[in-house]
């Protein structure tokens, strides 16, 4: 299967000026099954709202491009039909929800899937959550609580993991599940998303850190800066990134960003080198 995005441009509503404001553009990515991609980059390129785009939300108004699924448009498909389709978004901030337990959570969505009038079987279904929890080191009695109410930040990370286990989409969004986690939580995460990888399954890791990377085998590599990927590699790029962080790759391909631009603006005449100033 194939996931692919072509020139995307979105826009959100910015809070203080009322106006819209363009996040992603002319964004370019295509991804098949059994690969297990990376897009690093600073804060504020839009890594988490092309994560929000792929999978509906309605924050953000998608201008210009495309995103199809095999050859269908999923921009035209809502949420829930994205879902069955076999695309998954780990958050970045789970929301807590209570009065509904995580085992009735997941096995509704796994009914969901089906024809109607078919369910998942009840005893496959309590061994595959125990086998699940137990690969995550949860606690055991996880599948009775309310979805991450009075969980910790690194619970409610691998609890996003936990659902990814069990509902097995095809294409994972995972947008920066490393936040929160420990060294043990980030080992067993990284592991437990690195065991998904089939021919059937293929990752979209969003992440600021290469820590996260020494666990999941990546096979691509994006670097995206202004609402854009800029360039495109393999892991050696995660070492460079991780030396040098980003302002290489601003010189090398002359990128000025706007956050850039309004640091020079600011600088004024000091933005000058010390000849132009005498």
């Amino acid at each position: 299967m194939k996931l692919e995005i072509k020139d995307l441009h979105a826009v959100v509503i910015d809070n203080e000026t009322g106006k819209e404001k363009e996040i992603l553009k002319g964004l370019n990515l295509s991804i098949n099954t059994g690969e297990m991609h990376a897009i690093m980059g600073p804060n504020g390129t839009g890594k988490s709202t092309l994560a929000s785009v792929i999978m509906g939300s309605p924050e953000y108004t998608v201008t210009k491009g495309s995103i199809t699924l095999d050859g269908e448009d999923v921009l035209a498909m809502s949420v829930d039909e994205r879902s069955k389709k076999g695309i998954f978004l780990a958050m970045q901030n789970p929301n807590e929800i209570p009065g509904i337990t995580n085992s009735d959570f997941i096995k509704s969505a796994l009914d969901a899937r089906l024809d109607k009038d078919q369910h998942v079987s009840l005893f496959r279904f309590i061994k595959d959550m125990d086998k699940a929890v137990s690969d995550l080191k949860m606690n055991p009695d996880l599948p009775h609580r309310y979805i991450n109410e009075g969980f910790s930040g690194g619970e409610k990370k691998r609890n996003e993991i936990l659902q990814m286990k069990m509902l097995k989409p095809h294409f994972a969004i995972l947008d920066e599940i490393d936040s929160g986690l420990d060294v043990d939580a980030l080992r067993i995460v990284g592991e437990n998303v690195n065991d998904m990888k089939s021919d059937t399954f293929a990752s979209l890791v969003i992440t600021h850190y290469q820590r996260l990377l020494d666990y999941i085998k990546v096979t691509h590599v994006h670097i995206m800066l202004d609402g854009r990927i800029v360039k495109s590699g393999g892991v050696e790029l995660i070492e460079k990134i991780d030396n040098e962080g980003y302002d290489w790759i601003k010189e090398e391909l002359g990128i000025v960003t706007e956050a850039t631009r309004k640091q020079s603006l600011s600088l004024g005449s000091c933005a000058l080198n010390p000849k132009e100033r005498k």
